[in-house]
């Protein structure tokens, strides 16, 4: 039976690795070993932090209509109840545009609330 060497396929999946490591520092873009358990990382903090980034997003809306509800007289919670006892359906997002870029429109909306 010939001799099998089987080099291609670590090579390949060596070199794979390292272009994926591509840019990070130190022994991370050089060594495979390192280089997989970056990797792992990695994957792991982009999981956590593609939920994360949400509550970032609906904090800042928060904060930005705050902001414009003060001018108002009012408080964001007290807005939000207000909101939901009419039973208006315009989310965070929206309302924090509309505060940010249209103020003449919220307020508008404010008032009507």
């Amino acid at each position: 039976m010939p001799r099998v060497k089987r080099g291609v396929g670590a090579l390949k999946r060596r070199r794979n690795i390292l272009k994926k490591v591509k840019g990070y520092r130190f022994g991370r873009s050089k060594k495979e070993s390192a280089a997989r358990e970056a990797i792992a990382h990695a994957g792991k903090y982009a999981f956590a932090h593609r939920r994360d980034k949400k509550n970032d997003f609906r904090r800042l809306w928060q904060v930005q209509m705050n902001a414009s509800l003060r001018a108002e007289g009012l408080s964001y919670s007290k807005f939000m109840g207000m909101m939901n006892k009419k039973g208006v359906k315009v989310n965070r997002k929206m309302l924090a545009h509309l505060a940010e870029k249209k103020p003449e429109s919220f307020k508008r909306l404010v008032k009507s609330i």
